[in-house]
């Protein structure tokens, strides 16, 4: 082969070198810290676009969150009893998911109100993940405090305070988002490893199992929270995986992941004006001295923006 010829086959390699280095580049990015925090389980992250400001939450450490992206700090709410979800309702009020109960928080009174207790088995049951569906039901789901197997169920609350038991023999209820045409709700209970379909009717709130959309590769953590883009791909958290990983729900592959300094990642949420930035919670729970010293800022937000929309979330109490 002469040298013009060699010459040329270089030119190519270099060219589809390139391309392919384009390519993987959008198939990972790296998150970037958004606001420090040392959150024991930092979950529950959600966008309230009434306050333009995103909400989320400590666990074991029993705060609220408000990150207010303008000022780049967070105000903070702190209870006595562990807290789990947090949803929008107006631009004064939220919903909080306790260990036990669902409650009414005003922002601005900072005064509580009760709407409906969550059967907690004599203390041996916790409320965790949760978000509203597009009727404004809000969808919470209990775990075992000794992680026993099964002892978890997926409930509705209504915004009359009616509480509807929907999923039985659940081990550690988290992720839930609902496809934009409202005829299917994704969810997953962490140890299945797995991101379950099911058929979902708007109107009554009731579910039919559709079979496994997605099925968690091995070694990359398991699903914890969950969040949907205007294309209907999930990206869901996963914990012990150090990064958020997006999917498709009809052919179950993996299309992208945003890595994250931070071993346990529980949740993720687009917000923004634009929907357009990816926020994620992390956590600091479990985690032993070396990894510590090699994820200095687990429990801290983390944010990036993957070139994709979210959709915005859903308030309780819609009509």
């Amino acid at each position: 082969m002469n040298s013009l010829k060699i010459k040329h086959w270089l030119i190519i390699l270099s060219l589809l070198v390139g391309l392919s280095s384009c390519f993987f580049s959008t198939k990972e990015q790296e998150a970037q810290l958004a606001f420090y925090c040392l959150a024991t389980t930092g979950e529950g992250s959600i966008w309230h676009s009434g306050r333009n400001s995103l909400f989320w939450v400590d666990i074991e450490g029993e705060k609220l969150f408000e990150y207010i992206p303008e000022k780049k700090g967070c105000k903070v709410w702190q209870f006595n009893k562990m807290i789990s979800t947090v949803v929008p309702e107006t631009d004064s009020t939220v919903i909080v998911a306790l260990q036990d109960e669902i409650i009414r928080v005003n922002l601005n009174s900072r005064i509580n109100t009760s709407i409906v207790p969550i059967p907690d088995k004599n203390g041996d049951v916790r409320c965790n993940d949760g978000k509203c569906d597009p009727a404004g039901r809000l969808w919470v789901g209990t775990m075992s405090l000794k992680h026993a197997k099964g002892d978890g169920i997926l409930y509705t609350v209504t915004s009359n305070g009616k509480l509807n038991e929907k999923l039985k023999k659940i081990t550690t209820s988290n992720g839930i988002v609902w496809s934009s045409d409202k005829k299917f709700m994704y969810y997953n209970d962490t140890p299945t490893n797995r991101i379950a379909r099911y058929r979902y009717n708007n109107s009554t709130g009731e579910i039919l199992f559709d079979g496994i959309a997605v099925n968690i590769p091995k070694g990359t953590g398991s699903p914890d929270g969950m969040t949907i883009d205007s294309d209907d791909n999930l990206w869901v958290a996963q914990w012990g995986g150090s990064g958020v990983y997006c999917y498709s729900p009809y052919t179950g592959e993996l299309l992208r992941k945003v890595e994250v300094p931070a071993l346990h990642v529980a949740s993720c949420a687009f917000g923004g004006a634009h929907l357009d930035t990816l926020y994620i919670t992390t956590a600091r729970k479990g985690l032993n001295k070396e990894e510590l010293e090699k994820y200095p800022l687990s429990g801290s937000l983390f944010k990036c923006v993957p070139g994709v929309r979210g959709v915005a979330a859903n308030s309780f109490g819609l009509k």
